[in-house]
């Protein structure tokens, strides 16, 4: 229990009041109680101090959501709360020597198969562990791939009990960085982070996740410039960034929209070493992130019974050949959906398999390169299925079984396709990352 009383004066002025703590007390003690006595053996006292810890609150919020695309511009809001209410006791003023805010890249590789050459990292290295110095990677794993130049929010910042101040932060991402991707072998991930600093103390930072998408053909455009004639403002050079954002995401849907809307029929004919077993029909090989891949086959038309097949959508993940940890280390496969179907005496069968949201679009950098692929598997008999009869004329009933034991053969088949990114708004409904990040400092 707690009881509160007094301290001793001894010899100095009159000390805050303080909380002794039993843990052997069962009930208030009144003052004059023997327990209390600074001789009483038995009892541990420990005194804590009623003083509040000073704090801030730090929230950044992306305007938009967690995913864009390069070239897109960044937009968050960042606000700097004291969450002390004016009328406390212990309320008082914080302060704050600065803050700011840097996109970074931070590429990470497993040792196991990539093979790096070592970087000059002697000079951020020192400044790194230097707390008093913005390095936005600090503590992480890896090495950053990129980063835009720091921004600063503000300069002796000082906020009363209760108020809040929000500043708004904006930045172009490159357009010739890698995507955002998890992967067995390297991971690129894109963070904001904001540092900010007290007076004598280490630099707090908060860093804020988000995805980006690459779409291959948007570095090379050229935006018509209708406004060169007009006269130059410097007060329209916000709106102009954000008309310019809105164009390119424009250019971005239009783009998308004309590489996946186009359909043609692609037929392949199925066959192993013994004759042909079916025809596969698929009226597009360029998709989005968050279509469906369908596809029929017809096996009416096959010497070949088949039993059985599955259809795999695929991920293949290498790693350029000067980078890798072994000459000749095999690909590394990721199954993102997967259909099976026994097909025995089936003439005709379809699939849809749909591309997560989540996942990333096909890309290539210096180290890894990432492509989409179906992956089909067939298994087929060595011997004719012969098809039941029934008779007209025959009265007893007749039991249809299957065979214990059959002689089949297996085989396989790729399909390279084709996997874009989509409209980011779209990916940020399914995305792990919050738009809403905080710390307190």
């Amino acid at each position: 229990m707690h009881v509160c009383a007094p301290a001793w004066d001894w010899g100095c002025s009159w000390l805050p009041c303080v909380r002794l703590h039993s843990p052997a007390a069962t009930s208030p003690l009144p003052l004059e109680h023997p327990a209390l006595s600074p001789y009483t053996s038995g009892f541990f006292w420990q005194v804590h101090s009623r003083a509040v810890q000073a704090m801030i609150e730090v929230l950044a919020k992306l305007g938009r959501g967690p995913v864009f695309l390069a070239g897109e511009m960044l937009e968050c809001v960042i606000t700097f709360t004291n969450p002390l209410s004016a009328s406390s006791t212990s309320a008082s003023s914080e302060m704050l020597a600065w803050a700011s805010a840097q996109i970074h890249c931070q590429f990470h590789a497993s040792e196991n198969r990539v093979a790096l050459p070592p970087s000059d990292g002697s000079k951020h290295d020192v400044q790194a562990e230097n707390e008093t110095v913005f390095v936005p990677n600090r503590g992480e794993r890896g090495q950053c791939m990129l980063s835009t130049p720091p921004k600063i929010l503000f300069c002796d910042l000082r906020l009363d009990p209760g108020e809040s101040k929000s500043y708004s932060y904006s930045e172009t991402l490159p357009i010739d960085g890698p995507p955002s991707f998890r992967g067995q072998s390297v991971k690129y991930v894109y963070k904001l982070t904001i540092g900010c600093q007290r007076v004598n103390s280490p630099i707090k930072l908060l860093r804020v996740p988000f995805r980006v998408l690459v779409l291959h053909g948007l570095k090379d455009y050229q935006f018509p410039q209708d406004e060169a004639v007009a006269p130059s403002n410097p007060f329209l050079e916000e709106e102009e960034g954000l008309k310019k954002d809105s164009r390119l995401a424009d250019l971005a849907t239009e783009l998308l929209m004309v590489a996946t809307s186009r359909r043609s029929l692609h037929l392949y004919n199925i066959s192993n070493t013994r004759g042909k077993v079916g025809t596969f029909c698929i009226f597009k090989t360029v998709y989005k992130i968050g279509e469906d891949v369908i596809g029929t086959f017809n096996f009416s038309e096959g010497d070949i019974p088949c039993l059985q097949y599955s259809v795999s959508l695929q991920t293949e993940e290498s790693i350029q050949e000067e980078f890798q940890r072994r000459r000749g280390q095999p690909v590394s496969y990721s199954t993102h959906a997967r259909h099976q179907e026994a097909c025995l005496h089936t003439a005709q069968s379809s699939f849809s398999l749909p591309i997560p949201l989540s996942s990333t679009p096909g890309f290539t950098t210096n180290i890894v390169s990432l492509k989409w692929r179906l992956h089909f598997e067939f298994v087929t008999s060595r011997e004719s299925a012969g098809t039941c009869v029934v008779r007209g004329s025959q009265s007893e009933a007749v039991t249809w079984t299957g065979v214990e034991q059959i002689e089949v053969d297996t085989f396989s088949w790729d399909l390279p396709i084709k996997v874009l990114p989509t409209n980011p708004i779209l990916a940020s409904y399914v995305s792990q990352f919050s738009s809403t990040n905080s710390i307190t400092i």
